[in-house]
Formats: structure tokens, C-alpha cells, sequence
């Protein structure tokens, strides 16, 4: 039987690429849970939100948690939820404004305004 291929969510994909932007720590959770390692670190370090740890319980296994201003979620939960947190909302709108990549003269004031109208006018189903 042929396998299916699993769908990737887009949401968890724009999720994904935001947090790439977060700091990152890699830890060994030693003889702790995963868990208590991550907040152990998070204590003893200092760690300011957000920040995602990356907390590996063997040579096979690594756990990823992110550190917001409410706690620790796991990094999956966070990747489907991003617009939940509000230090994430901020990293996206800066990514998403570039002010250097825009150029607005008068002209292209008018021919945006010119669009609008004509959009305005034309009937949804009227093709």
C-alpha cells in the first residue's frame, strides 16, 4: 500500500517560522524530568520570555518547551497557538513591516485609490 502523505498545518508552519526568531537553549535534563529540568534552567539562568529550550532526555529524544510571560507550554502547542501569546504577536508584526522595503509617492497614493473605487463598483458574481 502506498502511503499517504500527512498535510502540514499552515498555521503550525507560520508558527514555526516565528519562533524561529526566538532565543534558543540547549539543555541536558540529567537526572530530572524534561520538565524540571527546563524550569531549573530557566531559574538558576535567568531566562527572560520568551525563549525556547530545547531539552534533550537521551541521545535519541529532545523536548522543546517556550518560556512566555504566563510559563512554560510545549513548543508544539505554541507553534498552532501563536497568536495567543502577545511577545510572539509583537515578533510577528515587526517581521511582517519592513519599513525600508516601502516606497510610497503620491502617485501611488492615487492609483491605489483608483483600484478601490473600481473595486467598489464591481458586483461580486458579476462575471
Amino acid at each position: 500500500m502506498a502511503r499517504r502523505r500527512k498535510r502540514k498545518s499552515r498555521r503550525r508552519q507560520e508558527g514555526r517560522r516565528i519562533l524561529e526568531g526566538v532565543p534558543q537553549f540547549s539543555i541536558d535534563c540529567g537526572e530530572d524530568k524534561p520538565v524540571t529540568a527546563a524550569r531549573k534552567f530557566i531559574h538558576t539562568e535567568g531566562v527572560l520570555p520568551p525563549a525556547l529550550l530545547l531539552v534533550k532526555r537521551n541521545e535519541h529524544t529532545t523536548d522543546r518547551y517556550f518560556w512566555a510571560e504566563k510559563g512554560l507550554f510545549g513548543a508544539q502547542y505554541v507553534e498552532e497557538n501563536h497568536f495567543l501569546f502577545p511577545s510572539l504577536r509583537q515578533m510577528e508584526d515587526d517581521s511582517d513591516v519592513d519599513t525600508d522595503d516601502i516606497d510610497l509617492d503620491d502617485d501611488d497614493m492615487e492609483d491605489d485609490e483608483e483600484e478601490e473605487e473600481a473595486d467598489e463598483l464591481t458586483p461580486v458574481g458579476a462575471f
